[in-house]
């Protein structure tokens, strides 16, 4: 087999591997996770299901890639200018619109604590990167006076994760729980410098 033929297979598989996380993203966030057979997925890509398998080891690969896709979209939320607490709210408000991903998202979490557990490393590694953006610009906003300096910038940004996910899961049982304003309240009481 040629290079450059093996080169275009290989860009076709991660074409449809690409395929594939968008359609289960799209699809989960619509329909939720449990309401949706992965055979569904493979409908709409137009694949039977066991090609599915093929581009991922397992039901949970899949799953740890449409999380990793729904954070990617949520970092495309807002614009350029907005970074750290001020993409809080708005990244509150896109899950808001797409319940199916944010059940998913919820349920994946608490069932991948254990170190085994095939999303255990996205989990570990998402929380220390959104932790560590997160106290990036808390720290900068200390330097500039804007937000309290007497807390650990680590500390604060572990309490607005915490909130984040705490307010999504009530919202998750009640509807009227306005997650992004729960978000700004928090910021607003927790973050500003001692007057």
């Amino acid at each position: 087999m040629s290079t450059s033929r093996a080169r275009g297979q290989y860009a076709k598989g991660a074409e449809r591997r690409e395929q594939i996380i968008q359609t289960a993203t799209d699809v989960f966030a619509t329909e939720g996770f449990e309401g949706t057979a992965l055979k569904r997925v493979a409908e709409l890509v137009g694949v039977r299901e066991a090609t599915l398998f093929h581009y991922f080891k397992g039901k949970q690969e899949l799953l740890t890639a449409v999380l990793a896709e729904r954070d990617r979209r949520a970092a495309a939320v807002g614009n350029s200018e907005k970074a750290g607490l001020d993409l809080m709210a708005p990244i509150a408000e896109r899950n808001r619109q797409e319940r199916g991903l944010t059940t998913l998202y919820a349920v994946a979490s608490a069932t991948a604590s254990h170190p085994g557990h095939d999303s255990h490393e996205y989990f570990r590694q998402r929380y220390e990167a959104l932790v560590g953006d997160i106290s990036a610009d808390i720290s900068q906003r200390q330097h500039l006076g804007e937000v309290r300096s007497d807390v650990d910038p680590v500390q604060l940004s572990r309490l607005v994760v915490a909130a984040f996910d705490g307010l999504q899961l009530q919202w998750l049982y009640d509807k009227d729980v306005d997650m992004a304003e729960g978000l700004r309240t928090l910021i607003d009481v927790l973050l500003p410098p001692a007057g």
